[in-house]
């Protein structure tokens, strides 16, 4: 798919009730402090209707180095998953630093063959970027099962949790554009317009990353994209450069609008005396470009996410502070081509 200026979407079929999803560790390893969200995130799953089931490799004690796994096991264990017809989504069990090692093993020809949501964020960000960019599959960039469903979840109130668990239901379940996503006050306008196109984003570090890798995203996919990043950790002036990054490859240039998520332990942040904010970093480098710009979603490190499915089609107003899906991420199960 290399190459077309006009994706043509794969979109998972819709789940229904009952329907087998699979925690797997995609990335790093599971903690003994972390076996108890786990478990959170089992109940949270069957709550929405589904069966839960956890990959062997997610088990506490086992890694290789700041891995669950080997590479090639880890990718052996996620094409295993993508061939069983029984499973109908894989959840990340969390984020890291592994998914540079095995974008090569990855059986893109079982994704075809039959498209399932992958759920993650994080270094799972790099997953939805590659097979965006090899299959046209929608990413689901969502909450994971240790620092989600099973952590971030648990803190907010109930009335909060029963409105994400709709939504995420919504989003996997239904054939019908989600709409808007409920805002809160924490969003900002750092730069005023309108926008629409497709949704395309991730860690930003990953974007930066992985356009430098044959499994980049084609540049004119970006023509007209609704750009969504966050980052957590690292300094300010490595946003910055990022954003530089971003910008001498030319997506800064084709873009129509930019979504950013709520930083997280960003060192230089939380000193504005010494050092830029992060809508000041963000508007130095995209200059005079006539992008609107909506700051401080709830989506990436810093608490539950609101899903963002890449490649699906949104609306941007960042002065009214909305964010809205166009259009489903699953297909009916009547629907045998892709979107």
């Amino acid at each position: 798919m290399a190459g077309s200026a006009s994706p043509q979407l794969l979109r998972p079929r819709a789940l229904r009730p009952g329907d087998l999803v699979v925690i797997a560790s995609l990335s790093g390893s599971l903690p003994a402090a972390y076996e108890r969200n786990v478990d959170q995130a089992v109940v949270v799953l069957e709550r929405m209707g589904f069966r839960v089931r956890r990959a062997p490799l997610l088990q506490v004690g086992r890694h290789r180095w700041w891995s669950a796994a080997t590479p090639a096991e880890i990718a052996a264990e996620l094409n295993g998953l993508l061939r069983d017809p029984e499973v109908r989504a894989i959840i990340a069990s969390d984020g890291g630093q592994t998914a540079f090692g095995y974008l090569d093993l990855i059986d893109v020809e079982a994704i075809r063959a039959d498209p399932k949501p992958i759920l993650g964020y994080s270094d799972i960000s790099l997953l939805h970027l590659v097979l965006y960019a090899r299959t046209g599959l929608v990413g689901f960039h969502a909450d994971m099962a240790v620092p989600g469903f099973g952590g971030h979840w648990q803190a907010v109130p109930a009335t909060r949790q029963a409105e994400l668990e709709n939504l995420y239901a919504r989003l996997l379940t239904g054939t019908e554009a989600i709409g808007a996503l409920p805002a809160s006050l924490s969003w900002e306008c750092w730069r005023a317009g309108r926008a629409e196109g497709r949704l395309i984003g991730g860690v930003i570090n990953r974007i930066a990353l992985v356009q430098a890798t044959r499994f980049a995203v084609p540049l004119e996919w970006f023509d007209g994209a609704v750009l969504f990043w966050e980052e957590m950790g690292g300094q300010a002036s490595y946003v910055w450069s990022y954003l530089q990054v971003l910008r001498h490859c030319g997506i800064l240039d084709r873009i129509s609008g930019m979504v950013v998520g709520v930083p997280r332990e960003i060192a230089g942040l939380d000193s504005p005396e010494a050092s830029p904010t992060l809508s000041e970093i963000v508007l130095d480098v995209i200059g005079d470009r006539d992008i609107p710009v909506l700051g401080n979603v709830e989506f990436g490190h810093a608490g539950p996410n609101l899903p963002m499915p890449v490649g699906i089609r949104v609306g941007l107003d960042a002065q009214q502070g909305t964010l809205s899906l166009l259009e489903p991420a699953v297909r009916s199960h009547a629907m045998t081509e892709t979107d």
